[in-house]
């Protein structure tokens, strides 16, 4: 057992040293300018896939269903005829989404233009979703603070959203859900932004697991040598 740990180290070491070594081969601006590519490219990726009509609706990765306990009654609500409301529901919470998803160019174009050489060390060097947790970290509240008046908007053109509210918070009160959940904007605008870093997440994953297809010469001189 113990020759087994030892050995499972120095394999973990021999790859970690091998890492340090080829980016230690790679220019600051080199890096610099390859992070800021591969961030520039996720970000893209991911306002490109969502931020068009049925890109949430149509993605079962990141369509956004009935909040828990409205799934649980969805089957009484068709039940008593009311499977056109639960239908239009979901569809107007996943186009809010795609709306909102579609504005969220300009503040990731920010996040990339404000990275420091620290920021894409810490990249390079911090696990394979870097990209991702860089974007949460720099861009959650910008992206939460511009995507819920646009939610709001889409969802009051629906009466039943209001209506939806009014029996959440009862519910909330109660201790029958969270609540996070009570609010319909605040849920679904949480649930656009985690559907747009998912997918930022995928485009890294797609990146590093094989960065001699990223497309640039640069991506792959440094996202190669990790």
């Amino acid at each position: 057992m113990l020759k087994k740990s030892i050995f499972v180290l120095a394999a973990w070491l021999t790859v970690n040293l091998a890492c340090a070594a080829g980016l230690d081969s790679i220019s600051g601006a080199d890096a610099g300018a390859g992070v800021r590519e591969a961030l520039a490219k996720g970000s893209e990726y991911a306002v490109a896939s969502l931020g068009k009509d049925n890109g949430f609706m149509g993605n079962a990765k990141v369509k956004i269903p009935l909040p828990g306990f409205l799934q649980k009654a969805e089957k009484g609500l068709r039940m008593f005829g009311m499977g056109k409301q639960a239908d239009q529901l979901v569809e107007t919470m996943n186009h809010a989404a795609e709306q909102a998803v579609a504005e969220a160019k300009p503040i990731l174009v920010d996040a990339v233009r404000k990275m420091s050489l620290q920021d894409a060390k810490a990249i390079l060097t911090g696990g394979e979703d870097g990209v991702t947790q860089y974007f949460r970290r720099t861009s959650s509240e910008a992206l939460t603070q511009k995507f819920a008046p646009i939610v709001k908007a889409a969802t009051g053109r629906l009466q039943l959203a209001e209506k939806y509210n009014q029996f959440a918070g009862k519910a909330a009160g109660a201790g029958l859900i969270d609540q996070k959940d009570a609010d319909l904007d605040a849920y679904v605008t949480q649930k656009a932004v985690d559907g747009l870093f998912l997918m930022i997440a995928e485009e890294e994953k797609r990146l590093r697991s094989n960065p001699l297809e990223a497309g640039s010469s640069l991506l792959k001189k440094v996202f190669g040598a990790l």
